[in-house]
């Protein structure tokens, strides 16, 4: 069952201490495809200009990406350039060109809206409802945000999650959502509004999964060489809810297990330019550094302990 994404299909220009990519692929929705659809087909909504080379996207597409909800317009692109600092946790906008994203209106073609799992990528919460209002009865309803949405359309964000089963965000954006410092306390307050679950992206950390009665921690993957730390959120979030739909299923130890997932394929964003880690990624990979975290994060617990004296 296809997984229907909705987000920004950009064009990067990208530098980090370790190199330099001009105008690459880059968006929401490109960065989550080129994640899930190493174990599920996703159909793409997003719009470009007629500056965007859509057959770059031909990987996605040959692995069953169906990117014919993706409009072609006269203009240019969304195109977005930024510099990142030697942690590669902080990032210097330089330039954002919307282009034909500014006036973007999803349209969610007639085969796409029976999709049973719908992703809702980084854009302005009122086109997340409209894409909600276009879809037949998803069984699962994921969405990402951030701070700009925050800030200047609370009202129809927090709106928004009355229709959305899982959000994910990172740290910061919990915490601004929910007016609260502490993560606990603000996913409850999340969860409290929609949501039963909210996963918080932490970087290179990991990310914790926030649930009714129970917590979950994935670990970040320990790499040796990070090139460029763009869209790993997305490409976490398309490990994520690829291995939901590949799965469809959804108890505790599945949604434990996605996380895992999740943090493999945000991983290997990392570890080149854009989306090319992903042109050659097939599931094999995926699995053997899930295994990797399954053996360096499992320990016994039948140890005796006894009182002093």
């Amino acid at each position: 069952m296809p997984i229907l994404c909705v987000g920004s299909v950009a064009v990067d220009s990208v530098e980090t201490p370790f190199g330099k990519a001009e105008r690459v692929l880059g968006g929401s929705a490109v960065f989550f495809t080129a994640a899930a659809t190493v174990f599920n087909p996703v159909e793409v909504v997003g719009v470009v200009g007629d500056d965007y080379p859509l057959d770059a996207l031909g990987f996605m597409a040959a692995r069953g990406a169906d990117l014919s909800g993706i409009e072609r317009k006269s203009g240019e692109s969304f195109f977005w350039s930024g510099r990142y600092h030697y942690d590669l946790n902080t990032r210097d906008t330089l330039e954002t060109r919307l282009g034909v994203f500014a006036d973007f209106r999803p349209r969610i073609p007639e085969p796409f809206r029976t999709s049973r799992f719908v992703f809702l990528g980084n854009i302005h919460p009122t086109l997340q409802h409209e894409v909600l209002d276009q879809v037949d009865a998803p069984e699962l309803v994921a969405c990402d945000t951030m701070n700009y949405w925050i800030e200047g359309n609370r009202k129809e964000l927090v709106s928004l999650l009355e229709r959305v089963d899982i959000l994910l965000v990172n740290d910061a954006e919990v915490r601004q959502l929910a007016d609260e410092p502490n993560l606990l306390k603000a996913s409850r307050w999340i969860r409290e509004r929609g949501p039963e679950i909210v996963v918080v992206k932490k970087g290179e950390h990991g990310a914790i999964l926030f649930a009714d009665g129970w917590v979950f921690f994935a670990p970040g993957y320990p790499l040796e060489k990070v090139f460029d730390p763009t869209g790993a959120g997305d490409a976490f979030a398309g490990g994520f809810l690829g291995y939901l739909a590949r799965t469809r299923a959804l108890s505790p130890d599945d949604l434990r297990r996605a996380m895992m997932f999740g943090s493999a394929t945000g991983s290997y964003a990392v570890e080149r330019f854009s989306v090319d880690r992903f042109r050659t990624l097939e599931a094999a990979d995926v699995m053997q550094r899930v295994q990797e975290f399954r053996e360096m994060t499992a320990f016994e617990t039948h140890v005796e302990v006894r009182k002093n004296g």
